[in-house]
């Protein structure tokens, strides 16, 4: 119990619970330490300075006065300390929260004081140490009689002797560690770091669940840029990266021992850092002689170390379990990596609580080995709850421990066990580059007929938990924007499920709004203009355009399958595809939709398309004429009507007018207004008409596919827009219902000059307009993904949106201040939404993660934007 070291190290956190009687130099040491910058000013409390806090005075002086007196200041006294505690130990509950470390200034001579401060810590999961100040009585009371408020002789004594009672006690109460410091204690205290908390350096590189697959993951860390040194063999990155490790190195396949070697000896040279984990924890005891049941692969760590022994002898064999014991004992629940000195990434095995990070204990342990789990299931599985769904603290988390398909990237989480050994892949997650990269298994290892992949395969289909989204949610996308959705405008967009859209399986994207060139246009009585268009994208860096002619029609997304078998494997049921709105309805009646279908499944299939690109299936992105093949009512009832009506009013008027003109009244400029008007309402009825044609059958519509979204073997976004376009071609040229879309590449300002002439004659003509497009589908400046899609409507077609007469000078000087910014805001997230859902659907992912995607972009929809733009 006595201490003799002249060094103590303080925890990095927690409470350092200082005992002695009063006057035994706690609040010097204390001024000492914070003197000497050891410890700051604000990581001590004191009982004394709460009493301040609560009661305004530090001592009540209550023996001198009379009994009826004495009795009222002692009670005030009693109530006061009694509240200050409780506010003491308020604040410190805080601090230990927040993994802070904490000196509490007081006697603590009773053992029940000291308990709440223990159990305080336990709670919060920092550790509690406790200095005791072991000071001779009668320095005591020569101290006291220099206090400006004696505590009196009595108490002094009675405190020394209570002292002497309790201080056998204090070892043996819980403290993580004691220490006792004789007067005048030659000690010095030294601050240790958090061992959780590293620097991450130029880089790290996470590995998921190996379970013994060494050669998928050498394969891994080759493919990192890892090389093996000639000197040591040890595997360095060029650039000084590490390595990773979130645990379960070893059981179920056929290498675990060869895996624990590297990971012991890269860790060991400072190479690599490995976390604990469930498998890891439980060869752990096996190996420290306890008593526990080798299953689930653990079991052929046991083979190998007796094939070990076998090969090398008893004596190599001791050594080899005796470190390996050492090595998965001393392995951390978790990793905070730090960039700046901020947290950054936060490797744990099975996840953990945000405000476990940072922190060690028991509990904090066996929760990052196993998750959060509720119990078992009828086979006996454990039930893991959605720990991740609370993760609110800015650290992107790594973890594993439950085999997905895919890496799924939830709220900020990264889950990176693929289920190699299962005969998934191996995946590695780097940071901060936020990129995974994954290798396939060479066999399924643990032939396991009940495997987590096989059960995540048959669960892809199910029904997705609307509780998760009706409150509102958040998604994560690879495009490194995250979408919150409100509560509110999630419950539209799902009652708009519920009722109108085609089952959920289908619906794999929903197109993008799409916004015109930000801010006022900067041509005079226009209020779109290509120059703007080509003003923001060089404004972003970018280079090479992509000018596309804008079809009048109405949106439409066509997922296309090989056969009906691969339909059955992506969506559940056997099918040619589906065509679907950008609500997510369907385009046509079924009959209709049916003859397309097999129309262009017939076409494509002739011409070996889906042989040829080695895919099950195609999805595209097009626009589908004529424009009343969907929009009838819409033009009957908002255009047909309103032209008609406006033609014979202002022909009236005109008539009237040219009579009164012929008697000699002074009418001109009145003439001349209604001129304007009457050839406006003629552009009114003429623009929509343009776009009307009568469709008898299949062959008066056509379809304008700009983009190929996706195959089963990838997506397509980072592809040029002139490869979209050539891909139209193809497909133009493979069935007649396809049509070609004409399109222009710009490069410098005679390209611009030539498309804003292409573009006055094509609008002058009563086409729509045009859409400009940075060179490649998602686009970056810098960190931030620019606008992918502008359009660029013409003057005569925007009679159709703004009016009949916004061309006015009272008008157009009003429209063109409109505000552009929401738009364009939601073409972005959209965008975000949509590549993230159909990268989701290639890689085979559950219905739900697919749909929070699509309900997303629909509850974007649901939110108020002007419909003009």
């Amino acid at each position: 119990m006595q201490d003799r070291q002249r060094e103590i190290q303080l925890p990095h956190a927690g409470i350092v619970v200082l005992i002695g009687p009063s006057n035994s130099g706690k609040s010097t040491l204390l001024a000492e330490l914070v003197e000497k910058d050891v410890i700051r000013a604000t990581e001590v409390v004191s009982s004394d300075q709460f009493r301040m806090l609560v009661g305004d005075d530090e001592y009540v002086e209550w023996r001198q006065r009379p009994r009826s007196e004495a009795d009222v200041l002692y009670a005030d006294y009693q109530q006061v300390s009694a509240k200050a505690f409780e506010a003491m130990e308020a604040m410190l509950a805080t601090r230990c929260r927040l993994n802070k470390l904490t000196w509490v200034d007081a006697t603590h001579l009773y053992p029940e004081d000291r308990g709440r401060l223990i159990e305080l810590a336990r709670k919060s999961h920092v550790p509690v140490i406790a200095v005791v100040l072991d000071v001779p009585e009668h320095v005591l009371l020569e101290r006291d009689d220099q206090r400006k408020h004696p505590r009196g002789r009595q108490r002094v004594k009675q405190q020394a002797q209570q002292f002497k009672r309790t201080l056998r006690a204090i070892r043996d109460e819980g403290f993580d560690a004691s220490y006792v410091l004789k007067h005048p204690y030659p000690v010095t205290f030294v601050r240790t770091t958090n061992p959780l908390m590293l620097d991450m350096g130029t880089g790290i590189d996470i590995i998921g669940d190996i379970h013994g697959c060494y050669d998928e993951m050498m394969e891994v860390i080759q493919r990192l840029g890892y090389v093996a040194e000639q000197e040591d063999g040890l595997m360095r990155h060029p650039e000084g990266r590490k390595l990773v490790s979130v645990g379960d190195v070893s059981s179920r396949g056929p290498e675990s021992l060869k895996c624990l070697f590297f990971w012991q000896q890269h860790c060991a040279a400072g190479l690599a850092y490995m976390v604990d984990s469930n498998h890891g924890w439980k060869i752990a005891r096996y190996l420290d002689g306890r008593d526990v049941t080798l299953s689930h692969g653990d079991e052929r760590v046991e083979a190998e170390l007796l094939q070990l022994e076998q090969e090398r002898g008893s004596e190599e064999a001791k050594r080899v379990r005796e470190s390996l014991k050492h090595f998965l004992l001393n392995a951390p629940a978790h990793l905070v990596f730090t960039r700046n000195g901020v947290r950054q990434v936060v490797v744990a095995h099975a996840g953990i609580r945000d405000h476990f990070i940072g922190k060690q204990s028991k509990r904090i342990q066996d929760y990052c080995r196993y998750g959060d789990v509720e119990g078992t299931d009828e086979k006996g599985r454990p039930v893991r709850k959605d720990w991740y769904v609370d993760h609110t603290s800015g650290e992107c988390i790594v973890w594993g421990h439950d085999p997905r398909p895919y890496p799924t990237i939830v709220n900020d989480t990264v889950n990176i066990d693929q289920g190699v050994v299962f005969g998934g892949m191996l995946t590695a997650w780097r940071m901060p580059e936020r990129e995974s990269i994954s290798v396939p298994a060479k066999q399924d290892y643990a032939q396991d007929p009940d495997s987590p992949l096989k059960r995540w395969n048959q669960q892809r289909f199910a029904p997705p938990n609307i509780r998760k989204f009706k409150d509102g949610f958040t998604v994560q996308t690879g495009s490194r924007l995250n979408v919150a959705v409100q509560g509110e405008v999630a419950q539209t967009a799902l009652d708009t499920f519920s009722h109108f859209t085609v089952p959920l399986e289908e619906i794999v994207y929903i197109p993008p709004t799409m916004s015109p060139p930000p801010g006022e246009c900067s041509v005079e009585d226009f209020m779109e203009h290509p120059r703007d268009a080509f003003r923001y994208y060089r404004s972003q860096g970018v280079t090479r355009m992509v000018a596309e002619k804008k079809h009048m029609g109405s949106r439409a997304i066509l997922l296309l399958f090989r056969d009906e078998q691969a339909a059955s494997l992506r969506v559940g049921r056997p099918m040619l595809g589906s065509i679907v709105t950008r609500t997510g309805r369907s385009f046509f009646d079924p009959e209709t939709e049916q003859k397309v279908l097999t129309g262009l499944h017939a076409d494509l299939t002739a011409s070996g398309y889906f042989e040829r690109y080695s895919t099950e299936f195609v999805l595209l992105d097009a626009e589908i004429v004529p424009w009343n093949l969907k929009a009838r009512e819409l033009i009957a009832s908002q255009y047909a009507h309103v032209a008609e009506a406006a033609l014979m009013d202002r022909s009236v008027v005109m008539d009237k007018i040219r009579q009164a003109m012929s008697a000699g009244r002074h009418v001109a400029d009145w003439l001349q207004e209604t001129e304007v008007k009457l050839a406006n309402a003629q552009t009114f009825r003429n623009v929509f008409q343009y776009y009307c044609w009568d469709v008898q059958d299949i062959a008066d519509i056509r379809i304008a596919p700009f983009h190929t979204l996706a195959h089963s073997t990838g997506t397509f976004w980072e592809h040029t827009h002139e490869w979209h376009m050539q891909q139209n071609r193809e497909l133009a040229q493979l069935s007649s219902l396809i049509m070609e879309t004409e399109y222009r590449i710009i490069t410098d300002e005679t390209d611009e000059e030539e498309v804003i002439r292409w573009w006055e004659e094509m609008t002058a003509e009563g086409h729509e307009g045009i859409v400009i497009k940075p060179e490649t589908f998602r686009s970056w400046n810098g960190n931030k993904m620019m606008q992918p899609a502008l359009k660029v409507r013409g003057r005569a077609y925007l009679h159709i949106i703004y009016g009949m007469d916004y061309l006015a000078p009272e008008h157009v000087s009003r429209l063109r201040k409109r505000k552009t910014s929401k738009k364009e805001r939601h073409a972005l997230l959209e965008s975000a939404l949509g590549m993230e859902g159909i990268e989701r659907f290639v890689r085979g992912e559950s219905i739900e993660r697919i749909h929070e995607c699509v309900l997303a972009t629909l509850s974007l929809e649901s939110e108020r934007v002007d419909p003009r733009l």
